[in-house]
């Protein structure tokens, strides 16, 4: 009988040497990895975090990466510059002791480092490609406390809920009234649209300036895409679309006063979710519907994306004392 131990785990801080090993994981060998993951995403910002992102390996292989970044404060965030973050754990040779074990040793570098906390925002169970939840068992016998919870609105595609019927009257309109729906690879218009309908409605801007969605596009020409609606050649309502493994997560949604008056979203949505299917993606997300680190829900932002058929996913946050 093999009664040999395990090799035991190490757990290194990232640099840049590593970015080809780092993103030959996330896009080839992680179970739980998006294009967010990626250094050429994660980077265009680099300037504004003070990176320290962590790998770890058991007998050399590598098997977790943690996107991060740390305050001056002294806490590690999981990471501030992306929607969601925590352990990437790979498809293979991974299990729940193995969570275990590197968890141990993570806490234990966290406090060697002086790390005083860490902010954690797991993946959403949506955007895995397999089931990938033992961080947030570990969470729990760490005794993590839920600090956040965003309630986003997701379509299952392989079982539609389908329009409601204010939702397929607004589809039947914008059909009749021409409005024609097509991809752009210019964001400049799409961008400008969406800074003057979140100026107007909400008084909010866009997180990235039209440069950095550009430079994104040409990075991720395959995972980021702008659908538009138009009249009459004129954009009336837009969506930028960030396109996982398993995902299309609606990034952005913008319309103009003749957009809306049109329901150009109802067609754009219809169109945008049936190309998705045949991408053979399984969920499309329209997004969290709150405020105020999610103490807030926003009712009516909420029942209209109910109103293409869609319902609960919640982005979580917890907060973990190393020394604890």
């Amino acid at each position: 009988m093999d009664t040999m131990s395990p090799a035991p785990w190490e757990i290194r801080l990232y640099s840049p040497a590593e970015s080809e090993e780092w993103n030959d994981f996330v896009c080839r060998r992680a179970r739980n990895a998006t294009f967010l993951f990626d250094r050429n995403y994660m980077d265009y910002h680099a300037d504004r975090f003070a990176d320290h992102s962590m790998m770890a390996y058991r007998g050399g292989k590598l098997l977790a990466l943690l996107p991060a970044n740390i305050t001056p404060d002294g806490i590690l965030h999981s990471h501030q510059g992306l929607t969601y973050g925590g352990w990437v754990t790979s498809a293979a040779h991974f299990d729940a002791n193995d969570m275990m074990d590197m968890w141990r040793v993570w806490l234990d570098v966290c406090r060697r480092e002086g790390i005083k906390g860490v902010d954690y925002k797991p993946l959403p169970w949506i955007f895995a490609r397999f089931p990938a939840q033992e961080d947030l068992y570990m969470l729990f016998r760490s005794g993590a406390c839920l600090t956040e919870s965003n309630l986003s609105s997701a379509v299952d595609l392989r079982d539609p809920r389908g329009f409601n019927t204010l939702q397929r009257r607004h589809l039947r309109q914008a059909s009749r009234l021409g409005c024609e729906i097509r991809y752009s690879d210019d964001c400049a218009p799409f961008w400008e649209m969406l800074s003057l309908c979140l100026a107007e409605r909400h008084g909010a801007s866009p997180v990235h300036t039209a440069a950095e969605l550009r430079l994104l596009m040409e990075r991720f020409p395959d995972n980021i895409r702008i659908a538009e609606a138009r009249l009459d050649d004129e954009l009336v309502a837009g969506v930028c679309l960030y396109i996982t493994g398993t995902a299309v997560h609606a990034q952005y949604i913008a319309s103009t006063p003749r957009g809306r008056e049109a329901n150009a979203l109802a067609l754009l949505f219809d169109r945008v979710m049936a190309e998705a299917a045949r991408w053979g993606k399984r969920y499309f997300d329209f997004g969290t519907s709150n405020e105020d680190h999610g103490r807030y829900l926003n009712s009516g932002l909420l029942r209209q994306k109910a109103s293409y058929g869609a319902s609960g996913v919640t982005f979580d946050r917890w907060a973990l004392t190393p020394g604890s």
